[in-house]
């Protein structure tokens, strides 16, 4: 039996990450990945610890824990993660894990706590996560202030909450201050989750943004959606018809006499940003094109105002309307399952049944979800095949997917120690 090296002892995933780096280097241009990027566990694992456990996600709305003691949890991986108001009224995020015995602290969703109490032993710490008690049974000699929870990146911008468990997390101030910016008029600390799903789909999470980044299938796909969603949203779109480059200089004319922003924004391939109208006539992502909330979001004084998009990556895409908005997460939970929530916001004091109603307000991206599942599955399984060979991406229709992957590519190569200048050309 052939020894193991130190550095294989130490990193069992060492050949995988060669294999990795050596397939996203070889890989062909404006290509789909080779199959293990969508099946392998060896490489979802990478995954999880280069791209998931390293990058910015976004975890949940500052909104959704609006008061001290309010909280939210995360799995990202095998990691679980708190997210609690503070005293202060920050924001704190730490590793939801008891420095006892490592069993987890908060064991639902959400809730609201006075302090965070392990239920196994009871161990009690305070909200900013130093430990208070411990019980009398650790001895003389232990101290509490070397047992606090461990704290997970965290940072707040436009409503948003991100975290990342990176030891240094990468820069983000620039992606928050635009937040910021194109999301005051909807003064998001006064919002609420009206509705909320979760759905897990039997596909890789690349899969799944795969299909968001693009709308090649939506005429085929998504007759709800294309009630009232354009399948583009930049008129330097190859599809751009001059009716449509049209309604948009007219509707940006109505959004800037609103001082609502609009402008495309790219930061880097991770982050863009775009206001873009709905078809003509419709103001809400609804069966009927119509408000699916009669109370507006924020200050606005318009419904019509389009649908403001916003991307960040790895995890997740948003639509934010006049009446309400809709924000998406994507979350592994292994090679070939991912969990896709939604939630739709809209002002805190709309009440439902009277200014809206869920049902109403859902139908269209409950329909949609559910037939974006079946597709990525599909997808998934011919994959699996011992046919499946990479495909080319149509440049015009699915640029967005192949930004995606150059950027998961990209940010994997450079987490890996590796390098492709070509994709680092792109993303200048």
């Amino acid at each position: 039996m052939d020894s193991l090296s130190p550095a294989r002892l130490d990193d069992p995933l060492a050949p995988a990450r060669e294999a990795t780096a050596e397939m996203l280097k070889q890989r062909q241009h404006n290509y789909s990945l080779p199959q293990p990027f969508y099946n392998d566990e060896r490489l979802f694992a990478l995954d999880m610890q280069e791209i998931f456990e390293k990058e910015w996600l976004f975890a949940g709305m500052t909104s959704e824990i609006p008061a001290k003691g309010n909280f939210m949890t995360l799995e990202v991986g095998d990691n679980p993660v708190v997210i609690v108001r503070g005293n202060d009224g920050e924001v704190h995020a730490f590793h939801n894990v008891c420095r006892h015995r490592g069993s987890r602290l908060c064991v639902t969703d959400k809730g609201k706590v006075a302090k965070l109490v392990c239920p196994y032993h009871q161990w009690t710490y305070e909200l900013d996560g130093r430990l208070l008690f411990a019980g009398t049974e650790m001895g003389q000699a232990f101290n509490l202030a070397d047992h606090g929870l461990k704290p997970v990146h965290v940072r707040t911008g436009g409503g948003f909450i991100f975290v990342s468990l990176a030891d240094e997390a990468p820069a983000i101030d620039g992606f928050l201050e635009t937040l910021d910016h194109y999301l005051a008029p909807y003064d998001m600390e006064n919002l609420k989750v009206a509705v909320e799903s979760s759905i897990v789909e039997q596909c890789n999470w690349k899969l799944v943004l795969e299909n968001n980044r693009e709308c090649y299938h939506c005429n085929g796909a998504h007759p709800e959606l294309l009630n009232s969603l354009q399948e583009f949203d930049d008129t330097d779109d190859p599809r751009a018809t001059p009716a449509y480059k049209d309604l948009v200089a007219r509707k940006q004319a109505d959004w800037e006499a609103q001082c609502v922003p609009y402008k495309l924004t790219r930061l880097d391939r991770r982050n863009r940003l775009t206001r873009t109208p709905l078809l003509d006539g419709a103001e809400s992502m609804t069966m009927d094109g119509k408000r699916a909330c009669q109370k507006l979001m924020g200050n606005l004084q318009s419904a019509d105002l389009g649908s403001l998009r916003i991307l960040h990556l790895p995890n997740s895409w948003n639509h934010f309307m006049g009446d309400h908005a809709l924000v998406f997460r994507v979350m592994p939970i292994g090679p070939q399952q991912t969990v896709v929530t939604t939630k739709w916001l809209v002002h805190k004091d709309a009440v439902e049944g009277v200014d809206y109603h869920p049902e109403q307000m859902r139908k269209v991206w409950d329909a949609t979800n559910d037939q974006d599942r079946r597709l990525a599955e599909e997808n998934q399984r011919g994959i699996n095949s011992k046919s499946y060979q990479p495909g080319p991406y149509s440049e015009t229709y699915e640029y967005g997917v192949i930004d995606f992957v150059n950027w998961y590519s990209e940010r994997m190569l450079e987490n890996l120690g590796h390098s492709r200048p070509d994709l680092q050309l792109a993303n200048g």
